[in-house]
């Protein structure tokens, strides 16, 4: 094998691979050989078919197998030979005047994953924000979740309707006379005052009595769903079936017993937990963001920009898929379009960073377990159905890409945990409302502060841009599981010399998700 180095700029580099013609003779008589005993044809005895007989008969289909493993196995060993950690799958090009008989000539073009230094763990400080569960904020829980839990029961007939009451009524819905599909309804209960119905609906209803019937006009929103009725006014003829009052929900034994548990002291104990394990996560949260921002701080270094494609192009499928589903959706698309320089550097930092943590696992031996493996594969088994769970489980054992897709948020996590525990940490409490703020802070300060930010976490404050946190959740991961996802598949190098049916195939191999279930409408 022969090869060329063509192409050496930045992280770019490109080679030229030339396999003589007779390594490729000499792997595919080695395979004739190894197949003539089992081949089986008219007039010889089984194992006694001639290896020429072999050959015309098998040879076409001998070559094109035996040219995928030499280009396979030529990339491998252009990698080992030039020490290259590529980025990304290699593209790998067959010389189109290829004959059988002449020497086989690739052009490898790849990126490289840049050399990092190995960053400094010294003097790592980070201020922890804890804030404590008091009495109160359980008390205050306990009141809401008993409110939740409130019942219904039939008033008086001469009662008259109050906020917090609920009403059961029937009712048809008209624009210019004309009934409209989804303004009728029977039996339908509504709390007044809980802001359901579209604006003025519910207040026009306080007062009634059971077996009234009244005729009120609202307008719908500008920004209604239905293009038909926005801004349009509407009159409703309702008729009242019952009025019910809540029944109050005393937060007692008898309460928690309601619920399925032993004491109301159990259920304190519980919403407790609840409400410490929410702290903990925005603490967490708070950490990671400072933690995250002092190594971007630190390390700049150049990163591939086939990856912060492929990074950009996954943020940009997923805010194009929300903006579908928003009342607006050209209005959302604009917005994103206007901020899509942003949502580049937010790729580009993610690939760093990615590469980043990944550099500090690897070289502190951060790892996933088999058994945590295990345990991710499973979990994601469950959003396809029963009979595909397997089918995806071994689509995943069988394809290393998949795996460290699959395996990257959780060892983007461990090497956070790992450097939380190199860190001087030192703690302070505060308030839920201080840390909510330290938090926000932070979203002011660089915007891009996190690796795997929730979508109510992130600036700018603007609503559609708040989305750049839906663009940076899993800011890191996608990079953090190292150089073991960007090792070129081994079916990737056989696109020199063969068709798509590999890429085929592997899309048929994996299963198909559930559908998703249809979201209800809603009333607004």
């Amino acid at each position: 094998m022969q090869i060329v180095e063509t192409t050496n700029e930045g992280l770019k580099r490109a080679y030229k691979v030339t396999i003589p013609a007779k390594d490729i003779a000499s792997r595919i008589d080695n395979e004739v050989k190894r197949i003539a005993p089992q081949v089986q044809m008219p007039g010889f005895r089984p194992g006694k078919v001639p290896a020429n007989l072999v050959k015309k008969m098998h040879g076409e289909a001998l070559h094109s197998d035996m040219l995928n493993t030499v280009v396979r196995e030529s990339v491998d060993g252009l990698m080992r030979e030039k020490q290259l950690r590529p980025a990304l799958q290699p593209k790998v090009d067959l010389d189109q005047g290829y004959e059988e008989g002449k020497d086989a000539e690739l052009t490898v073009e790849l990126e490289i994953l840049p050399n990092i230094e190995a960053p400094s763990l010294e003097g790592l400080a980070l201020e922890k924000l804890v804030v404590p569960v008091s009495d109160e904020q359980v008390d205050e829980a306990l009141a809401k979740l008993a409110e939740n839990q409130k019942s219904f029961k039939d008033a008086a007939k001469t009662k008259k309707a109050a906020e917090g009451d609920q009403l059961i009524i029937d009712f048809v819905g008209r624009v210019d006379g004309t009934e409209f599909e989804g303004g009728k309804a029977e039996d339908t209960p509504l709390e007044l005052g809980s802001g359901r119905f579209i604006p003025g609906f519910e207040d026009q209803l306080v007062g009634v009595k059971t077996g009234d019937k009244k005729t009120i006009t609202v307008t719908f929103p500008e920004d209604y769903p239905a293009e038909n009725l926005k801004g349009k006014e509407a009159e409703f003829d309702v008729t009242v079936q019952k009025v019910r009052v809540a029944s109050d929900e005393a937060p007692d034994d008898e309460f928690a017993k309601s619920l399925g548990l032993e004491s109301l002291d159990q259920l304190k104990g519980l919403l407790r937990g609840q409400l410490e394990q929410e702290s903990a996560g925005l603490t967490r949260t708070q950490m990671k963001r400072q933690l995250l921002d002092k190594l971007a701080a630190d390390h700049d270094f150049p990163v591939p920009p086939t990856m912060c494609e492929a990074e950009f192009d996954q943020i940009w499928q997923q805010l194009q898929a929300e903006a579908a589903q928003e009342e607006n959706p050209d209005a959302a698309r604009e917005e994103i379009e206007a901020e899509k320089d942003d949502y580049q550097r937010i790729a580009e930092r993610r690939v760093r960073l990615g590469l980043l943590l990944s550099e500090i696992g690897q070289r502190n031996g951060v790892e996933v377990s088999s058994q945590e493996m295990a345990m991710l594969m499973q979990q994601a088994a469950q959003q396809y159905r029963p009979e595909d769970r397997e089918r995806f489980i071994e689509y995943v054992r069988n394809e290393p890409m998949a795996q460290a897709q699959l395996r990257a948020p959780l060892y983007e996590e461990k090497v956070v945990d790992f450097l939380f525990d190199k860190a001087e940490v030192t703690e302070r409490e505060v308030t839920r409302e201080e840390l909510e703020a330290a938090i926000e802070a932070d979203e002011g300060g660089s915007g891009e502060s996190s690796a795997q930010e929730s979508a109510t976490e992130e600036k700018p404050k603007k609503k559609a841009a708040a989305k750049k946190s839906a663009a940076k959740d899993e800011e890191a991961a996608g990079e953090a599981e190292g150089e073991e996802a960007k090792k070129p598949a081994k079916k990737a190098s056989k696109k020199a010399a063969s068709s798509d049916d590999d890429a085929d195939a592997d899309a048929e191999d994996k299963p198909a998700k559930k559908p998703a279930a249809k979201k209800a409408a809603a009333k607004k």
